[in-house]
């Protein structure tokens, strides 16, 4: 039967001392054996939640101690390392989500970077000949080939993308990575939208 008590006497350097039970009566021998490993050194007047039985030599000592302050503020700590690390998670994901609103924010207001081809002067070293790259951004006032056109390269590359053959046309004409042309012969879109007569 657990019973409760204080620690009244205690030898740190031998690792005995004595508890006085709360319901008064003989002091009760006890052992550093009997308290909880990695909770620290017994401190005089502590209360302590026990159990008994009869030692080696009959008389009865202490054992499977508990101590219900040190329990206590343990389990506070731990609780508040729980609330603390699910305080941090949600910082964390609310500024990921912070990043990632900014980041689409930012991509329709500005657009994104698109490749824009332009030919290299002929060389005699082939190697060199190929078309250099550079980019610009896109955006709504780039530069088109008449005044009147309204198109501008957008990241579409196929004929199922397009919606007339004049905006086939201009992709092939100046957006890079377009598959429209299968034959080779500069008329985009043949069988969807630059059918010959």
């Amino acid at each position: 039967m657990r019973a409760h008590g204080t620690l009244t006497k205690w030898n740190d350097d031998r690792g005995f001392g004595f508890i006085t039970p709360a319901a008064h009566g003989d002091e009760i021998f006890v052992h550093i054996s009997a308290f909880p490993k990695h909770a620290g050194r017994p401190q005089i007047n502590e209360l302590l939640s026990y159990e008994t039985e009869v030692g080696p030599e009959g008389k009865m000592r202490a054992v499977r101690i508990m101590r219900p302050g040190q329990d206590a503020a343990r389990t506070r700590s731990r609780s508040n390392e729980r609330r603390e690390h699910g305080a941090g998670f949600l910082a964390s994901a609310l500024m990921m989500l912070a990043v990632i609103v900014i980041g689409v924010a930012a991509y329709k207001h500005f657009g994104i970077a698109t490749p824009v081809l332009t030919n290299s002067s002929p060389t005699t070293n082939s190697r060199i000949a190929a078309p250099a790259a550079t980019f610009a951004p896109a955006s709504p006032a780039a530069t088109l080939s008449s005044p009147t056109t309204s198109f501008r390269c957008d990241g579409r590359t196929r004929c199922g993308q397009m919606t007339s053959c004049a905006e086939a046309k201009y992709f092939l004409q100046h957006c890079p990575g377009t598959e429209m042309d299968g034959d080779g012969d500069g008329v985009p879109c043949e069988q969807q939208w630059c059918a010959w007569p």
